[in-house]
């Protein structure tokens, strides 16, 4: 027997997850790590947390699938996207909390260039002007962090995104990231796929500390032996989050498209080898690149709080025990009683890009209840999901009639019967849903000859269900409408 290992670290957990041929997981383990909050608006992980626990899931999964290291022939790591590690090359230590792609403390920052200077980032990089990308968030580590500074006089500095992390302490210093992690760092030229000079100027980030850009599909380094896997076996396949679940989803002709729902949302339109530039809010992206083959682009839209909307209600607000408890207790009412919430605790991504809104709820009477409050929780991942699908399709100038998803959320029926009631388009879940860690192992086993073709990798894709709207068109006209008017009510919240 043979396998593909795929880590898969995300903004709330880490795992590692097996797959044979067929794509079908075979093994897997999960840890979720802690997230801290020092101040408002700021969002950190302990980098050294995240690589303890991904050496106890490698390890887990290994045991529960009873798998000898020598038959996992290749890895692939696909990641949290913008989040940003700084570590010391000597001692391998990160030197600061990771920042998270949510964090907006470089907001102010960011405001303070000038319009020609966000003009020509947009231009050269295909992103918004926001905190969410890791430019401003080296520049703040640069600045603000003493180790961080005497690292980088000592020569010993290196910073890169989660991939560069784990690989690095995976393979005892190497230290690579692959296009489509760094086009996330608003640091890349999306024309020649490297780092732009004229950007590290702006930002005053060293080239030396950042790691070499590569393909998403090609050998990049093997374990050490005396590592977590326990073996010397390549890494060859490294994708961030969204451009892993596009492959795992098998979006590889332009025009396809994925929405993964996770701790937030993203959609990506596949463009092709073209750059397509958005006038809809959205961000132009790489959408992935195998070995020396050109690169493909995505147009992409970025929701921040979806899934991370239903852990507030279990966490914060402590009215669900489980995200599993969303469906009934949101499933007891027939509607909202007119509550709208709208989950803007970072600011809003697409299409608005507005890092002063703040989450409200509106519409409240005294016959609101914490079921129609879940409720409408899940209706705001609805809303804001369809308000960049209809960017998306303005810009691309084709009408979507249907939509595949994937991530932790789908596992919601009812949510995917109310995302196809207010699009008003066919909902369709794969199989396999878990197509981020899919998609990190595709590209993992193309590169080695695991799989010798994509259209080896089409053939494995296989639909499991199917969600038909049920709505009017003057119902979904009316509630999007009512949408519309609460996310206006989130806007201005922050000087």
């Amino acid at each position: 027997m043979s396998y593909i290992a795929s880590l898969d670290q995300g903004t709330s957990s880490t795992r590692c997850m097996i797959f044979d041929s067929s794509g079908t997981v075979v093994a897997m383990a999960q840890k979720e790590h802690e997230q801290f909050t020092p101040k408002p608006g700021w969002v950190e992980h302990d980098a050294g947390e995240i690589w303890r626990s991904t050496q106890e899931v490698i390890g887990k999964a290994i045991a529960s699938g009873d798998i000898s290291p020598n038959e996992i022939k290749a890895i692939g790591v696909t990641n949290q996207r913008e989040t940003i590690v700084a570590w010391d090359a000597q001692t391998g230590a990160a030197l600061h909390k990771a920042i998270v792609w949510q964090d907006t403390r470089t907001a102010d920052f960011l405001n303070g260039l000038s319009a020609e200077v966000k003009e020509d980032l947009i231009k050269r990089t295909g992103l918004a002007i926001a905190p969410y990308f890791s430019a401003s968030k080296i520049h703040w580590l640069l600045n603000n962090v003493d180790a961080v500074k005497s690292a980088r006089a000592a020569g010993n500095l290196r910073v890169g995104t989660i991939d560069s992390w784990l690989l690095w302490n995976l393979t005892g210093g190497v230290h690579i990231t692959d296009v489509t992690n760094a086009s996330r760092t608003m640091l890349m030229n999306l024309q020649t796929l490297d780092w732009d000079a004229n950007i590290l100027e702006i930002f005053g980030i060293p080239r030396e500390i950042l790691p070499e850009i590569k393909s998403s599909s090609e050998r990049y380094g093997v374990t050490k032996s005396d590592g977590p896997f326990g073996a010397e076996i390549p890494i060859a396949g490294i994708l961030g989050d969204q451009h892993a679940a596009m492959v795992g989803q098998a979006c590889f002709e332009k025009g396809s498209s994925k929405t993964t729902y996770g701790t937030g949302n993203f959609a990506l339109l596949n463009t092709g080898t073209e750059i397509v530039r958005s006038k809809h809010g959205l961000l132009t992206t790489v959408c992935f690149k195998f070995g020396d083959q050109p690169a493909h682009y995505a147009l992409e839209g970025s929701v921040a709080v979806t899934g991370s909307a239903i852990q507030w209600l279990r966490d914060e607000l402590q009215i669900i025990n489980n995200a599993s408890d969303m469906d009934s207790l949101a499933g007891s009412v027939s509607d909202t009683a007119g509550v709208y919430f709208v989950p803007a605790f970072s600011g809003l991504f697409a299409p608005y890009w507005r890092s002063d809104a703040r989450g409200v709820i509106v519409g409240l009477t005294r016959s609101a209840t914490k079921a129609h409050l879940a409720r409408a929780t899940l209706e705001a991942i609805c809303y804001q999901t369809m308000e960049i699908m209809d960017a998306m399709a303005a810009d691309s100038g084709v009408a979507l009639t249907q939509m595949r998803v994937d991530g932790g959320v789908t596992a919601s029926e009812l949510c995917m019967q109310l995302q196809a009631d207010v699009m008003g388009i066919e909902i369709i879940r794969p199989l396999i849903t878990e197509t981020t860690a899919l998609g990190a192992a595709y590209a993992a086993g193309l590169a080695i000859g695991y799989w010798e073709s994509i259209d080896e990798v089409k053939a494995n894709w296989r639909e499991s269900k199917r969600w038909k709207p049920s709505k009017s068109a003057e119902d979904r006209a009316t509630g999007a409408a009512r949408w519309k008017s609460a996310v206006q009510r989130s806007l201005n919240w922050v000087e």
